[in-house]
């Protein structure tokens, strides 16, 4: 028996033991990526209108100066604002704070709708529902998601509403902000998060409107799929499915409203179910035989018409995994895991294919490794785990010397996919204010969490929460497009022993969220009481 218990104890150390080593490496990927997006924002700062402080969308030596609320507005600032956030709190509360001022006072064209700004002439063009939508959803959304109810919250709150109360398509559903897939699924994707963060009636009532329209018209009318573009005075469409990025986005929306149908019981989850259903499995016998989506099909065939592979495949897959948490059907589970058990076989993939770089753009790759991110958080197979990190080395390798990546407004998204990166190496823990020669890694270990901090001096950490129910105020932690994943996290409510080598102190999760200052060195955290 003494044998037997020495021998536990030496297997449970060494498992300990390599716990902190996968840490500490962690760590390492921690500081590459918060370095590299630092990198890029001070580029791009660099590039700002004098006047305006916006930023231009694209700073090619013949590029037109201008600013679009779809492009610089939701794919570039947004993102800027969480760097700043975590590497720069006086950028953040200052420069970045600045150019939401000014990008109220100069781009609200009606209401709070944005319109496109032309930078050298100091011009501002109409009003634009689909910066409004992109702008929402691409960007604000992804603020909101990890900061909560900031100056951003408030600017999209106001900025979809006026947008719905200035929807231009008529349909017997009522007033619709467009009449093709994206933008449609960009307000539903808003406009569900809106509906359970505020209460507010308006934005369920407006989310039904677009639901309603597509399961009672445009799926049945397009072979059970959502239609690129939909005419709603003749009733038809395009007959085409777009699974990439400016198509895909109403399948996700749609499955994010049946969601919340179906926690509240209602009759439009019974009537939305088998449409939803359809759907998917019509999507998912259209894959590759490694799971992969292309990129646009004919609706009735379901024959690919662009055989290019989507690198938003996973915003897809998402969408199939939260319709399996609100039914439990296993068959959707098991479509995730053999997508992501198939990523190896997708190493140094041209995603978006460039005549002047056989690997193409950085921006295919961000995407998909985002796809891979948000579902390994649910189900971490090795073999996605294992492509994340060498797909990661290959697009943080495209920076330049200079911070700049490609020259346009979608290198947000490289700043994105390093941040969601980077948190999942250090399970959601991130330094009050980073600086460089901070790395902070951890493992998870069931309850507990290995965390390894190193350091010059000690660092105030905050650790993360269940920001889908305190933030979002959802029932479950649905997969959501611009979401950002929670890896460990703390319950308000519950004492967590903190121990080191050399002292050990008890503290409420409040307090481990608000931060607290910890020595370099390694700690494990687990909880001690409550939930």
């Amino acid at each position: 028996m003494v044998r037997v218990t020495a021998l536990l104890l030496a297997l449970a150390f060494a498992a300990h033991a390599a716990g902190f080593d996968e840490a500490r490496e962690n760590g390492k990927r921690f500081e590459q990526s918060l370095a590299a997006m630092e990198r890029l924002m001070q580029a791009w700062l660099r590039h700002a209108d004098p006047r305006t402080l916006l930023l231009p969308d694209r700073i090619g030596p013949n590029d037109p100066r201008l600013y679009t609320p779809h492009n610089s507005g939701a794919d570039l600032y947004p993102y800027l604002i969480l760097t700043a956030h975590l590497t720069h709190r006086d950028i953040y509360q200052g420069r970045m704070m600045d150019m939401l001022r000014n990008e109220i006072r100069y781009t609200n064209a009606e209401a709070s709708i944005p319109g496109n700004y032309d930078l050298t002439k100091g011009e501002l063009g109409p009003p634009s529902m689909f910066g409004a939508g992109e702008y929402a959803k691409d960007g604000l959304l992804s603020v909101t998601e990890y900061l909560g109810r900031t100056p951003w919250f408030y600017r999209m709150v106001d900025m979809i509403a006026d947008a719905m109360n200035h929807a231009p398509i008529e349909t017997k559903y009522g007033r619709l902000p467009a009449s093709d897939a994206e933008l449609n699924g960009d307000y539903l994707q808003a406009l569900m998060r809106l509906a359970t963060m505020t209460g507010d009636p308006r934005f369920l009532t407006w989310a039904r409107r677009i639901g309603d329209a597509y399961i009672e018209e445009v799926l049945p009318g397009n072979h059970g799929v959502p239609s690129s573009k939909w005419d709603f005075a003749t009733h038809k469409g395009d007959g085409m499915l777009r699974l990439r990025d400016h198509g895909n986005e109403t399948v996700v929306g749609m499955v994010l409203l049946y969601a919340l149908e179906n926690f509240q019981g209602t009759e439009r989850a019974k009537r939305y179910r088998p449409v939803i259903q359809n759907m998917l499995d019509r999507i998912l016998s259209s894959t590759n035989e490694d799971g992969m989506l292309y990129n646009q099909l004919d609706a009735a065939t379901l024959k690919p018409v662009n055989t290019g592979l989507s690198d938003n495949w996973g915003y897809v897959y998402g969408a199939v995994y939260t319709f399996y948490q609100c039914t439990g059907e296993a068959k959707y589970r098991d479509a995730v895991r053999k997508v992501l058990s198939n990523l190896g076989k997708y190493r140094n993939w041209a995603w978006e294919p460039r005549k002047d770089s056989k690997l193409g753009s950085f921006d295919g790759y961000a995407d998909s490794i985002e796809s891979a991110l948000y579902l390994v958080n649910r189900e971490p197979v090795p073999e996605a785990l294992a492509w994340i990190d060498s797909e990661m080395q290959v697009m943080l390798k495209m920076q330049r010397p200079d911070g700049l990546v490609e020259d346009w407004y979608g290198e947000g998204n490289f700043n994105r996919t390093a941040m969601l990166y980077a948190l999942m190496k250090s399970q959601g823990v991130r330094p009050e204010e980073w600086k460089p020669g901070i790395r902070v890694g951890a493992v998870r270990d069931e309850k507990r969490l290995l965390l390894s901090l190193q350091s010059p001096q000690p660092v105030k950490l905050q650790f993360d929460y269940a920001r889908h129910r305190r933030v979002l105020n959802l029932d479950r932690n649905y997969v959501r497009l611009n979401e950002f994943p929670e890896w460990y996290t703390v319950d308000e409510n519950t004492l967590y022993r903190v121990r080191a080598t050399t002292s050990e102190q008890t503290y409420l999760g409040s307090q481990l969220i608000a931060g607290i200052t910890m020595t370099p060195g390694e700690w494990t955290i687990e909880p001690i009481s409550g939930k």
